[in-house]
């Protein structure tokens, strides 16, 4: 279901809808406190403050209020978007049915129907997931809710950038990519104006594997932080919007992944998923170097795990 990327107009929409039913969620200034970083200044937007744990919340109420909120809403989820559906359908009382994989997280799916979401466990993946949903949807006529291969999903995301901008004065934004929603709105907000650095795990390299070959491609999806990035293409919006901005690709391994988790737990108590940490072992894995004095932004994206494994 390929759709056009937004514009900066589509996002400062998406902002006056969904104005009061998200949470602004705080920036925090670590200063120049990173090893290795120097007078590089390091600032952490935690959206894992959000709704549901996750930035998801905020691309999932666009799409829902843009269509006039329908009674049954349909999605397809490694655990995060499915808790934002869910949510919204509970927000504005409507039915929310949700198709995740069997690997999805006990924590995610204990989430899911504590919201209040109708949960099918379908195949191993995302993509089989997001198949079943989409059948589902054809066959009873419900709103699709893509997690990212929709204009009015990634438009919602970035908000997240315009929220930042509102917040903060950055030279670059470091964003964990998955399906491409979140570096998508982002990118979309400040294209021209800061540098946009999409971190994605080796395992799972979507736009980066996308920007190489001139198109979305599908890619194979092996990495710790799969629950939240494994998507196997990424979307077509995000995609557009990325290569309208010059957005950087750059990857990182799972045990980059683990350690920036690891480092956001024992220096700041933040509680962070595989894929919520993504974006910040960019930077302490060097696999992103910032210029000197340099103000860089990284999006803390997601909560959604056990802590007991930190």
């Amino acid at each position: 279901m390929a759709e056009n990327p937004p514009t900066a107009a589509d996002v400062d929409r998406a902002a006056e809808r969904i104005n009061g039913r998200v949470r602004v969620t705080p920036v925090i200034d670590l200063g120049a406190a990173l090893p290795g970083l120097g007078d590089v200044s390091v600032l952490l937007k935690l959206e894992l403050l959000q709704h549901t744990g996750s930035f998801k919340v905020r691309g999932a109420y666009n799409r829902v209020l843009g269509a006039g909120s329908p009674p049954l809403l349909v999605a397809a989820s490694g655990g995060n978007h499915g808790l934002a559906v869910a949510y919204v359908a509970r927000q504005l009382g409507l039915r929310a049915e949700i198709f995740v994989p069997t690997t999805a997280p006990s924590v995610k799916l204990d989430g899911l129907r504590s919201l209040g979401g109708d949960v099918s466990l379908v195949g191993t993946t995302y993509a089989e997931a997001l198949v079943a949903s989409m059948e589902r949807a054809e066959r009873s006529g419900a709103l699709m809710v893509h997690a990212y291969d929709s204009m009015e999903v990634v438009a919602g995301q970035g908000t997240v950038g315009r929220e930042l901008d509102q917040q903060a004065s950055v030279d670059t934004v470091l964003v964990a990519t998955g399906g491409g929603g979140l570096v998508g709105g982002i990118a979309t907000w400040w294209a021209g104006r800061a540098r946009i650095v999409s971190v994605e795990p080796e395992g799972a390299a979507t736009l980066h594997t996308a920007l190489a070959a001139g198109r979305p491609v599908d890619v194979p999806v092996r990495s710790v932080a799969a629950d939240s990035l494994g998507a196997s293409r990424v979307g077509s919006p995000g995609y557009a919007a990325a290569v309208r901005a010059g957005v950087v690709p750059v990857l990182v391994s799972d045990t980059d992944i683990l350690r920036a988790r690891a480092w956001l737990w024992s220096e700041l108590r933040i509680a962070a998923e595989p894929g919520g940490a993504t974006a910040l072992a960019g930077l302490l894995s060097a696999a992103y170097r910032p210029g000197p004095g340099d103000r860089v932004a990284v999006v803390v994206c997601g909560g959604n795990a056990s802590p007991a494994d930190l």
